[in-house]
């Protein structure tokens, strides 16, 4: 079944060009008339547009257009957003905004586990919906071929480049946000990082959730690299103020 929301409100005249000019965008929703919204308020932004209306097409586009972004709605036929985002991230870093008509938080948590770069809830208005679009095409997303030295604390090795995490010399699989995450904890060692700055880091300073968002990623850290994630020695809570990683 498919959701219901609020169509955006296309409103009349016509944008001015995005810097972004002919940056490729993957839209895809299974509801024709919101995906003829964006594709055209988008194609008259200046950016070129190619559609998906069900998962598994989503990430063959995904693989074959290598696009800038996606925008991807999470109620589709076939694979939903979710499993669409957790598939594209095996082979791509590409920004994904996710699209929906849920507001529950814990979608939204779900969502930046599994690698979403932003989250807009159905109905939205046109004019913010694109300017996320302009934030996150123009903010540096993380590449295959990036060379970046390891980062050594004690027994825990985070190496960028890899995108890998080995703790006690055991490989550990880490979702992107928790990647990124712990990267910043980590090359801020012995000092508190807010929470705020972690959001604003790992999330982008646009970022609207709450900041339990943090606290939950920071919970599902500890379970993987502490010994004991009930009384952790390495990611360390400072009451009232946020984080500190110890090596």
């Amino acid at each position: 079944m498919n959701e219901t929301a609020e169509h955006p409100k296309i409103t009349r005249g016509s944008f001015p060009k995005s810097p972004d000019f002919n940056k490729k965008i993957l839209v895809v929703d299974d509801e024709t008339a919101i995906l003829k919204t964006l594709r055209f308020n988008l194609e008259r932004s200046g950016y070129k547009v190619i559609a998906a209306t069900d998962g598994r097409t989503a990430i063959s586009l995904a693989q074959r257009e290598q696009p800038d972004l996606i925008v991807l709605d999470i109620m589709l036929p076939v694979l939903d957003g979710i499993e669409v985002c957790k598939e594209i991230r095996k082979f791509s870093s590409v920004p994904i905004i996710m699209l929906t008509a849920k507001d529950q938080e814990i979608d939204k948590v779900l969502a930046f586990e599994l690698g979403a770069d932003d989250y807009v809830t159905k109905p939205f208005a046109l004019h913010e919906f694109l300017a996320r679009v302009k934030v996150r095409l123009r903010r540096p997303h993380p590449t295959a071929d990036g060379h970046e030295q390891p980062i050594v604390l004690g027994d825990i090795v985070l190496d960028p480049s890899r995108q890998q995490l080995t703790v006690r010399g055991q490989d550990v699989a880490l979702a992107p946000k928790e990647f990124a995450l712990l990267r910043v904890l980590m090359e801020n060692q012995g000092r508190v990082v807010t929470r705020q700055t972690l959001l604003d880091k790992v999330w982008g300073y646009d970022f609207e959730g709450e900041h339990q968002t943090v606290s939950v990623h920071v919970r599902w850290l500890r379970e993987k690299i502490e010994l004991d994630s009930a009384h952790p020695r390495h990611i360390l809570t400072v009451r009232s103020r946020g984080y500190m990683f110890r090596a």
